[in-house]
């Protein structure tokens, strides 16, 4: 994976997926803001477990206060979306700072979640389910 960054304002990119989320992160020197579609992220996500997932990838790295990260989330629900920041995130942050790769890599900030929902199959109800059995 090569690390990106915009040749125009500088900014570090990454691209993060999980189930049908992805997040599109831009990181740049700052403040340590965090905003996700354009809110804080602890108003766009209502759940703490959400917002763990965000700021530990940050912290692990020691850039919480340093980094201001800009995220566009898509597709998905709460969790997946932010399952993807996180990634996105990781990316970002490998962009802005090599050093951080190890870190990364070694706590799983970097590894795609494959888990995806199963399609559903002709004759049942869902992906597995079949229909009710009815003796008369």
């Amino acid at each position: 994976m090569q690390p990106k960054k915009d040749k125009i304002s500088g900014d570090c990119l990454g691209v993060g997926r999980r189930k049908s989320a992805v997040a599109r992160v831009r990181l740049r020197a700052g403040s340590g803001q965090i905003t996700v579609n354009g809110q804080p992220f602890n108003v766009y996500f209502r759940n703490e477990i959400e917002w763990k997932q965000l700021i530990d990838t940050v912290d692990g790295v020691g850039h919480r206060e340093t980094v201001d990260i800009d995220i566009l989330a898509t597709g998905g629900g709460p969790m997946g979306q932010a399952g993807a920041c996180k990634m996105g995130i990781a990316r970002a942050l490998i962009a802005f700072n090599a050093d951080n790769f190890k870190f990364l890599r070694d706590n799983g900030f970097l590894t795609r979640d494959s888990r995806m929902k199963e399609r559903k199959k002709y004759g049942l109800r869902g992906a597995r389910r079949g229909v009710q059995f009815s003796k008369r």
